[in-house]
């Protein structure tokens, strides 16, 4: 806007001077629902948007009772996976309470373990009056919005006081101490509502087109609590396809391509996810590309106006060996062979006079093939994931001598087995409302492990679990009913044991 201002403050700088704060957010999932939405009509004829999108569907609540969320909106964390399977959601009503609960305010409150405990029916629900059931009725008797908190100020306690509206002493400190967990943040029941709708709808698409969901998904990253690596592996244990970044056939965008069963689509993962690669300089290659493929490494350069370093940061992705089968390290010795051109006009010419060159003094040389290990470090450095062998499968031999289970094979054990197991480090969170505990998911190729660490052994082990990528841990297995969880007594650094002896790929300093 013509002669706008905007002058940027620290917002506890606003607090000090009083100012009034307005929060004006924008969601990524919108967007990305929205994009999805898009896919399903033009690749499979299905015209759906939040409002039409069929309602109380079994099999989304039956995906989303197994916690089966990543990627969703709003039910992807560990905590809100650790509660699924606890609250098991059957109707949407249930997942408005879903997304209230796992808040700093009912934690903060106490109001989760009473509302698990009178849900499974093992405490009664008791409502002293009958104002106080109008109020909280939906909820058994436990105050999870702030409407309700409201109404329970207004109508059970006229401002002034619960016990002096009939309510014994005990219930009324008990509520006071609930509404007073408000005051670090709990949600309206119409903010739950509409975050729950957009959780089911995101829940619908990936139970019912994963590829559609899959590939607007990559396209809004960085989003939510996990990498590209891991919305790659679990699109592909849902059935998708996920073809790698490849010269001629990526866009910008990951984008569907058409693959068999019918209606399903395979997801092509497009320019943007090789490191390095400017907007501008992928999309003059695609300006050129047109209907006609690339032939070469020559008729790339020949074609698209841009340095040689953007088809350097495609070769390093391997993005030239799908169409033109050149490996890594061939892609890469052909364009160490070309020089930037500032005049097109010459570009012929010079093109011409270099392959003379080397036709007469380049000796034909035979590049040593990169090791498996290599190649998939390569994969996450250049790319950020790698649609080859999981990191930790090269070490499976030497962490099974070393008697390291897998994560499914932990998580699966029973309750207060002692085991050890190890894997990429997927995810860290230390909530506020946690006190100190610190929730950490590990993956290997065979699954993933949920991890807990008391503040005592996540300051013991700090450094380790703050830097590495790759870490074994030992404890025992926790089980409560379907949630499970390892509760770590030692951290080990697994990072000397990676791929090739190569780093681990997802460590700041490989």
């Amino acid at each position: 806007m013509e002669d706008r201002q905007v002058i940027e403050c620290d917002k506890d700088d606003i607090d000090v001077l009083r100012f009034m704060k307005m929060d004006v957010l924008g969601l990524g999932m919108l967007s990305c629902m929205k994009r999805g939405f898009d896919l399903l009509e033009a690749h499979k004829g299905i015209k759906l948007d939040l409002a039409t999108i069929p309602a109380e569907d079994p099999r989304t609540y039956a995906m989303i009772r197994k916690a089966d969320t990543l990627g969703t909106f709003q039910i992807e964390s560990r905590a809100q996976m650790s509660m699924l399977p606890r609250i098991k959601p059957r109707t949407f009503y249930d997942l408005v309470i879903q997304v209230a609960i796992v808040r700093p305010g009912p934690i903060q409150g106490d109001m989760v373990h009473p509302y698990l405990r009178r849900r499974e029916g093992k405490e009664p629900i008791v409502y002293p009056k009958p104002e106080l059931e109008k109020v909280l009725g939906k909820t058994l008797s436990v105050p999870l919005f702030q409407e309700q908190a409201m109404r329970v100020a207004i109508e059970c306690a006229g401002f002034t006081g619960m016990v002096a509206n009939g309510y014994s002493p005990d219930f009324a400190e008990q509520t006071f101490k609930q509404l007073n967990g408000f005051g670090s943040y709990g949600f309206p029941e119409s903010h739950a509502a509409s975050f729950a709708l957009i959780a089911y709808a995101s829940s619908w698409l990936k139970c019912h087109h994963p590829d559609v969901f899959c590939a607007p998904l990559l396209n809004a990253q960085p989003m939510g609590f996990y990498a590209p690596a891991q919305i790659v592996r679990d699109a592909r244990e849902h059935g998708v396809e996920v073809r790698p970044i490849c010269i001629n056939e990526s866009r910008w965008d990951c984008a569907l391509e058409p693959t068999t069963p019918e209606r399903r689509f395979a997801v092509r993962l497009g320019l943007r996810y090789v490191r390095g690669l400017s907007n501008d300089h992928a999309a003059m290659i695609l300006a050129v590309r047109g209907e006609r493929a690339f032939t070469s490494v020559d008729d790339v350069r020949l074609r698209a106006v841009g340095p040689v370093s953007a088809l350097e940061r495609i070769a390093e992705a391997d993005g030239f060996q799908p169409s033109l089968k050149l490996q890594r390290r061939q892609a890469l010795w052909a364009i160490k062979a070309l020089r930037d051109d500032t005049l097109p006009l010459f570009a012929a010419a010079t093109a011409r006079e270099d392959e003379v060159v080397r036709e007469v003094q380049e000796p034909t040389v035979e590049l040593r093939p990169m090791t498996a290990g290599g190649e998939v470090v390569e994969d996450y450095r250049h790319a950020g994931l790698t649609l080859r062998a999981h990191p930790v499968s090269f070490l499976r031999q030497d962490l099974a001598k070393r008697r390291i289970v897998t994560c499914v094979k932990a998580m699966g054990a029973k309750d207060g087995i002692w085991l050890e197991t190890a894997g990429l480090v997927l995810v860290r969170q230390r909530p506020g409302s946690a006190k100190g505990v610190l929730f950490v998911t590990i993956e290997d190729e065979t699954g993933a492990a949920n991890l807990i660490l008391w503040p005592t052994v996540f300051e013991k082990f700090r450094r380790v679990v703050l830097t590495a990528g790759m870490i074994a841990v030992k404890g025992p297995v926790q089980r409560e009913g379907e949630v499970v969880h390892l509760i770590v007594q030692r951290v080990t650094d697994l990072r000397a044991f990676s791929p090739a002896g190569q780093g681990c790929p997802r460590c700041p300093n490989p």
